[in-house]
């Protein structure tokens, strides 16, 4: 995956929801980009993440046309994606003409096809996908304990049992997450996301479950990034899980501090897995 010219003084930022746009925005901000220009999503972005950019343009999902025209128009030859689109406005969405045309095209409709060829269509416009994790390298997972208690001999097994499975199951393109328990798996993410999944493996496990989050074999890092943040440890702290691993290097952890004082409360173990 091509890195960033050193520096960029210009970048599009596509805010889906959630507060990873506005942590990126800082993050490059930081790095020195002078300007940055949002690209926002009705009933998406939240309305804040726009106060960090110095220009916005609000359009509705589907409307790619808008998009491209939104970077084209600016001369932005640079953009990332950030943030998640809810999985129903993916499949329930309003396309404009541009939209239309490219889904025509696409054999199997799923995130990563209609991601792929969004980040087509911008390039054929000049505008280059840059990796989701750019001007992030410091909040990725490292290797071993993040937050909260030791693992016990019991759960670092499940970690690894779970590991091994949920890289079957992203290898399959099903999901990229299991919850386990003794060896058992309860449940395997689908469309219905993370936090369904943590829910749905909770209730079966009855308490002290483990979850295991990892990336894909071929990780388009461009639209899809494991992450994990509060709200992920809030969903699991209700669970009633005991463990949240997560890929190493390879997987984003929003507002650490924050996820840190959560699983210190919850006494939710964090780690960080190598391969």
């Amino acid at each position: 995956m091509p890195l960033p010219p050193a520096p960029l003084s210009e970048l599009g930022v596509i805010a889906g929801n959630g507060v990873y746009p506005k942590m990126l925005l800082r993050e490059a901000r930081q790095a020195g980009v002078k300007r940055l220009v949002l690209a926002a999503f009705e009933g998406e972005t939240d309305p804040a993440v726009a106060e960090l950019a110095d220009e916005v343009e609000w359009m509705r999902v589907g409307q790619l046309g808008r998009l491209i025209r939104c970077f084209a128009s600016r001369s932005i030859a640079h953009a990332i994606m950030a943030g998640q689109i809810a999985p129903g406005n993916l499949f329930n969405l309003r396309p404009d003409m541009k939209a239309l045309v490219v889904l025509a095209r696409l054999r199997q409709r799923n995130a990563e096809s209609i991601f792929n060829a969004i980040g087509g269509e911008l390039a054929r416009a000049g505008v280059e996908l840059l990796p989701a994790t750019t001007y992030m390298d410091a909040h990725l997972a490292p290797v071993g304990p993040i937050a909260g208690p030791r693992l016990s001999r019991r759960e670092a097994e499940d970690v690894e049992y779970g590991f091994g499975i949920a890289k079957e199951i992203s290898r399959l393109d099903i999901g990229q997450m299991v919850v386990v328990k003794k060896g058992t798996v309860l449940a395997v993410e689908g469309f219905d996301g993370t936090n369904a999944t943590i829910q749905r493996g909770g209730e079966l496990g009855r308490g002290d479950a483990v979850m295991v989050k990892v990336s894909k074999p071929r990780q388009d890092l461009r639209f899809d990034v494991p992450v994990i943040g509060p709200v992920t440890v809030e969903t699991a702290a209700r669970a009633r899980l005991r463990v949240m691993a997560v890929e190493a290097g390879l997987t984003l952890i929003l507002e650490r501090e924050e996820v840190a004082r959560l699983a210190a409360r919850e006494k939710i173990s964090v780690v960080g897995v190598g391969p």
